[in-house]
């Protein structure tokens, strides 16, 4: 490890911190309604939306009808993208002349997108026409970003609220979310990108050939607009397979640092936004602060192992850190940070391949998940994650000191625990039995690229990610009819499973009347209550799922110190 590579963390974490107040606090506004500087070009825009639709934004809805209409536009939306990319062929902005998927890769691909997972069993480049990555995917980008965000709000409300059947309007919340978030930030970023080297155009393929005498294919397209919300909405489908570590997609150190800010932009952003509604900026402070410690000491987990290199490489007289994998742009220190960036999130976006990792550099990543992507977390459900993870810390306190477990003035009682906890088995369900049922199954073995420990591994990653709506894979894991559609069901289950205990928690506390605070009230914004978040967070994930990664990375990482490698 170096003093720049540590230098790059902390400048990058500290433009992340500089940017949360103004960013939570337009958020406040955006959602209140109120005006903001860009309302004079935008609210027209947003009012003639609600004209054209049908949507009448002063009509609130109960947690129930707010779920259910979430539910359903996901639903016409994966409808969409599912008959798009069955018939993209005959469509135009195809200069490539690539064919229609097949039913089975198109139902994952549209679920995937859907639910903001981006998991790509696909080469962009090579199979997915411009109409298809634009109208299809990056409309996807925004609009799975938009209903997060609008959950994540509508859960603030929840918690803010006291004595309301309501939580906002569905509609208008990821209108607002679209318009006055995710536009503004996309358009300027989308031309900072093009400044850096990334390609937006509409232009076929050109093939050339080197200096040295080869022929090569140079890829085009409209890249920068679907790279500039594939980070900020923590989606992650690379335009191209080689995501960000493709210098198309990330040509620049720079580039490197911007897509990292826009991944982490919104999460931490949220974390001010809570303060603002619930009328205690502390709140919102402790909830950032959990978020930064588990990012830091995961960061500095995955970078030691990484910069510290293979030992078998070292006896043979070759010192050094792991480049495997690695991007000789960005080295160890860029490539261990965007791999914890991006699993912390729901992003998925690489810069360099995971599978190439050491194994406890791999492990990183893959605990990132299991405990939740709550660290920064995804656009949205990082917050309202770690909102469930509040309830429980509370639940368990109140336990320890003997009185009825209070949040913010409203007592947490079987009801919202029995729903927290409901949120907190979705992950293990979801991706623990289909990682048992692949192991048994041929198909589920079958497009592994290595056996033993390493291959365990894969399969786990790869079932973290889709449950998790992550996106980001080992690289090891091919794919076949079995996980177009097993990996498709549970990136569906993961998305809105996790939902419904969220959605219906933030109704039940709409609902609950404050009580004063006294003496004996727990205080939820201190350094003791920030430890307690984090040992519960910790054992929920590390207890879980410990021992399936004690038989993939973690015994691994044992054989590799004894000489054998998978």
């Amino acid at each position: 490890m170096t003093i720049v590579g540590w230098l790059q963390t902390a400048v990058f974490l500290g433009i992340v911190l500089l940017l949360t107040k103004p960013l939570g606090a337009y958020m406040a506004k955006v959602f209140e309604g109120e005006r903001t500087l860009l309302s004079p070009v935008l609210a027209p825009i947003e009012r003639a939306t609600y004209r054209v639709c049908g949507i009448h934004p002063g009509k609130e809805m109960s947690a129930v009808a707010y779920l259910l209409a979430t539910l359903a536009f996901s639903l016409v939306g994966f409808g969409y993208l599912f008959v798009l990319l069955q018939t993209q062929k005959w469509l135009p902005l195809n200069p490539q002349h690539f064919d229609n998927f097949s039913a089975d890769n198109a139902f994952n691909i549209a679920a995937s997108f859907m639910a903001n997972t981006n998991w790509q069993f696909y080469s962009g480049e090579n199979s997915m026409s411009y109409l298809s990555q634009m109208a299809g995917l990056a409309w996807h980008n925004f609009v799975s970003a938009g209903a997060g965000i609008a959950i994540a709000i509508a859960v603030i409300r929840g918690v803010a609220r006291s004595g309301f059947a309501t939580l906002g309007n569905f509609w208008v919340d990821i209108t607002r979310a679209v318009l006055y978030v995710l536009l503004p930030i996309c358009v300027v970023g989308g031309l900072f990108l093009c400044w850096q080297g990334v390609p937006q155009n509409f232009h076929p393929y050109q093939n050339v050939v080197s200096l040295e005498g080869f022929a090569q294919t140079i890829t085009g397209g409209p890249m920068a607009s679907q790279e500039v919300i594939k980070e900020l909405g923590t989606n992650g489908g690379g335009f191209v397979n080689a995501n960000s570590a493709s210098p198309n997609e990330n040509p620049t150190p720079f580039s490197n640092l911007f897509e990292l800010v826009l991944i982490f932009l919104i999460g931490a952003g949220l974390t001010y936004t809570y303060g603002r509604y619930v009328k205690d900026q502390r709140q919102g402070w402790a909830l950032f602060a959990a978020m930064a410690i588990l990012f830091v000491a995961g960061f500095s987990v995955a970078y030691a192992a990484e910069a510290a290199g293979n030992p078998l490489v070292h006896h043979l007289g070759v010192a050094g850190p792991n480049m495997e994998g690695k991007e000789c742009r960005f080295g160890v220190p860029a490539s261990a940070l965007f791999a914890t960036v991006t699993t912390d999130t729901s992003c998925g976006a690489v810069n360099a391949m995971h599978d190439s990792f050491l194994p406890l550099g791999g492990l990183v990543p893959l605990a990132d998940m299991q405990l939740g992507e709550i660290a920064f977390g995804g656009v949205g459900t990082g917050l309202y994650g770690m909102i469930l993870f509040v309830v429980l810390t509370v639940f368990i306190a109140g336990l320890m000191v003997g009185r009825t477990p209070e949040y913010l003035g409203k007592k947490i009682e079987r009801r919202e625990v029995q729903l927290a906890m409901l949120g907190a088995l979705v992950l293990p369900v979801l991706a623990l039995i289909p990682v048992a049922l692949s192991v048994l199954v041929p198909a589920g073995t079958a497009t592994l690229s290595n056996g033993g420990p390493h291959g365990f591994s894969e399969l786990l990653y790869g079932f973290s990610s889709t449950t998790e709506n992550n996106g980001s894979a080992f690289a090891g894991l091919g794919g076949n009819l079995y996980f177009n559609i097993l990996m498709g069901c549970v990136m569906i289950l993961g998305r809105f499973t996790f939902l419904i205990p969220a959605m219906l928690l933030a109704g039940s506390l709409a609902a609950k009347v404050r009580v004063p605070a006294t003496a004996g009230t727990f205080t939820t914004h201190s350094p003791i209550f920030i430890g307690l978040l984090l040992g519960t967070i910790i054992i929920v994930g590390a207890l879980t799922f410990f021992p399936a990664d004690a038989l993939g990375p973690i015994v691994e990482h044992l054989l590799m110190l004894q000489g054998k490698v998978f």
